[in-house]
């Protein structure tokens, strides 16, 4: 199998050592694949499709937490409310109130982190520092209204510039840093405690900034070294 075990334990040694999520970006992989790393303990796993992770979750262990990494359309939370563990990438009101209302149809809270747009390139998604602070502020209304009670808002996620200059992406995460700890500080905001940031290629500098969170899929799941 394409697993490579060596590099799965070398990096979950490491984060665990520092108490950082590993989640593994499982997109596009068999099922055969993500039941290796289970059993090698690993429990969270991210999909950016929901058509592919709703057929996944059928057939693999109910006890996998399962990461929504993608970009979520409004219409497709319905898919995934009954079961997904985290969604990382809520860019919107709209996205917000959709999550609630499903979660509400099955009396669960869904854990879900606003997505912040740090990167240079114009095609990432997410909210900028002032619709942050915005949507913190609208958030803390709707919760005083005694609304949003199936949605947890637990932290950020965002996504450093593609780059090799490291310097870049160690600027983009100091700066999502220090905007999670503006939101974590606010004095109703309990349970504020998720800041998912770092993949395969950066994650190592994002724990240096305070990542809390990696999400890592081709140091998982590339072929072998032989």
């Amino acid at each position: 199998m394409a697993v490579n075990t060596k590099a799965y334990q070398e990096i979950n040694g490491e984060l665990q050592s520092k108490q950082v999520t590993l989640v593994a970006v499982s997109k596009t992989k068999p099922v055969a694949e993500i039941q290796e790393l289970y059993e090698l303990g690993q429990r969270d796993f991210g999909e950016n499709y929901v058509q592919e992770l709703a057929e996944k979750q059928l057939v693999l262990p109910n006890d996998i937490r399962w990461h929504f990494i993608g970009h979520l359309q409004s219409n497709k939370v319905k898919y995934i409310a009954p079961y997904v563990h985290l969604i990382h990438g809520v860019d919107s009101y709209k996205l917000l109130l959709e999550i609630d209302k499903q979660a509400r149809k099955f009396d669960r809270v869904i854990h879900c982190l606003l997505q912040i747009h740090v990167a240079q390139e114009e095609t990432k998604f997410g909210f900028n520092e002032l619709e942050l602070m915005e949507a913190m502020d609208a958030i803390h209304k709707y919760k005083l209204l005694n609304e949003l009670k199936n949605v947890e808002v637990s932290g950020l996620m965002g996504m450093a510039s593609f780059t090799e200059d490291k310097e870049q992406v160690r600027k983009e995460f100091k700066y999502l840093k220090l905007l999670f700890d503006h939101c974590a500080s606010l004095p109703w905001n309990t349970g504020f405690n998720t800041l998912s940031m770092g993949m395969s290629s950066d994650y190592q500098i994002a724990i240096e900034e305070g990542s809390t969170l990696v999400r890592v899929g081709s140091l998982l799941f590339g072929s072998r070294q032989q």
